[in-house]
C-alpha cells in the first residue's frame, strides 16, 4: 500500500478519519464485522497506485461468514461465487468467448493486473448489508475518488448501477474514461443494460489506445 501513501497522508489528519477509527473500533470489539480488519484495505494493498487502469467501484462488502476479503465483488477461493459475480463473469465470457474457471471467485488476478476492486463502505456487520453506511466513509470515498481523478494518466472508471453512476461528479479529469452500466445483480441485470455491453473490451481499446497494456479479464 506505500504506494498509496500520498492519498493516505492526505486523509490521515482529517476529522472523519478520527472519527471513523473509533466506530470501527467499537464496531469490530462489540459485533461480527467482514472482512477482518487486517483486510479493510486489500484494495489498495493489492493494486499499486503505479500500475493503476481501471476502477470498479462496489457498494459494501459481503455480509456473511468467509466472503468478503477486503475486494469489490471478489470473494475467496472455495467459497460459492456470488449472484453478481457470477453475472460478471458470464458477460466476460460473452464478450470474450474463452473458457475459464467460473467457480473461483477470487479477483486478486484482476487486482494485480490494475484493476482497483474498491468497495464504497470497508466493512460490515455481519447480516447486515449497509449496516456501516455512515457519513465517515462518504467523506473518504469522495476524497479518493478525486485523488484518482487529479492524476495525469488514463484510468477507466467503471460505473455500474444507478448508485455508482452518482460518483462520476468526483471524476473530471478528461484523460479518463467513464463506462456506465446496470448493476451485475440479478435484479438488475436481468432487466437489461447489463449484458452485452462490451464494456470490458471498451475498457481495453481506451488503455490499448494510451498505449497502456491491457487487461486479461478472464483468469488464465
Amino acid at each position: 500500500m506505500s504506494s498509496w501513501n500520498r492519498l493516505f497522508d492526505e486523509v490521515k489528519n482529517k476529522e472523519y478519519s478520527k472519527s471513523l477509527k473509533e466506530f470501527l473500533d467499537k464496531e469490530y470489539s462489540e459485533h461480527t464485522c467482514f472482512p477482518p480488519r487486517r483486510l479493510m484495505f486489500n484494495a489498495f494493498e493489492q493494486t499499486e497506485l503505479d500500475n493503476l487502469k481501471v476502477v470498479v467501484i462496489g457498494q459494501d462488502p459481503y455480509h456473511e461468514k468467509g466472503q468478503a476479503m477486503g475486494m469489490s465483488f471478489s470473494v475467496p477461493k472455495g467459497i460459492e461465487v456470488p449472484p453478481s459475480l457470477v453475472n460478471i463473469y458470464k458477460e466476460i465470457y460473452n464478450e470474450y468467448h474463452v473458457p475459464f474457471d467460473m467457480k473461483n471467485g477470487d479477483l486478486t488476478y484482476l487486482a494485480k493486473q490494475g484493476v482497483l476492486l474498491l468497495n464504497a463502505l470497508l466493512s460490515v456487520r455481519e447480516h447486515l448489508a449497509l449496516s456501516h453506511d455512515i457519513p465517515e466513509y462518504s467523506a473518504f470515498l469522495t476524497d479518493t475518488l478525486r485523488f484518482i481523478s487529479s492524476l495525469e494518466k488514463p484510468i477507466v472508471f467503471m460505473l455500474w448501477g444507478n448508485w455508482a453512476k452518482k460518483l462520476k461528479k468526483y471524476i473530471t479529469n478528461p484523460k479518463h474514461l467513464i463506462i456506465e452500466c446496470a448493476h451485475p445483480s440479478p435484479l438488475s441485470a436481468n432487466r437489461g443494460g447489463w449484458f452485452n455491453q462490451n464494456q470490458f473490451i471498451r475498457a481495453n481499446e481506451y488503455l490499448k489506445k494510451n498505449n497502456i497494456d491491457e487487461i486479461i479479464w478472464y483468469r488464465l
